[in-house]
């Protein structure tokens, strides 16, 4: 899975947006994320797996497997949806 080309995560006023700048794409919308959703962008960014996300979420937070795997499949999903994410 890799975020698509087209798509930028901006800070604007302390907060976290996902731009489209050039995307061929109906994305209107605007996508404001929280810290957990700006690294699984990071991740995403550069192109990964669930099982590599889950290893980095583990690492990286206070969570359980099952709470890091709802979490990355419920970001993944809504990206998906929005056609910002590819496999």
């Amino acid at each position: 899975m890799k975020i698509s080309n087209g798509y930028l995560l901006r800070s604007v006023a302390g907060k976290n947006i996902v731009v489209s700048v050039g995307a061929d794409t109906n994305f209107s919308g605007m996508l404001t994320l929280n810290d957990s959703g700006v690294f699984f962008w990071n991740l995403l960014k550069e192109g990964t797996t669930k099982e590599k996300m889950l290893e980095a979420v583990l690492k990286e937070y206070d969570v359980s497997p099952v709470q890091a795997m709802h979490d990355i499949d419920e970001f993944v999903e809504k990206l998906y949806e929005a056609k910002i994410l590819e496999d």
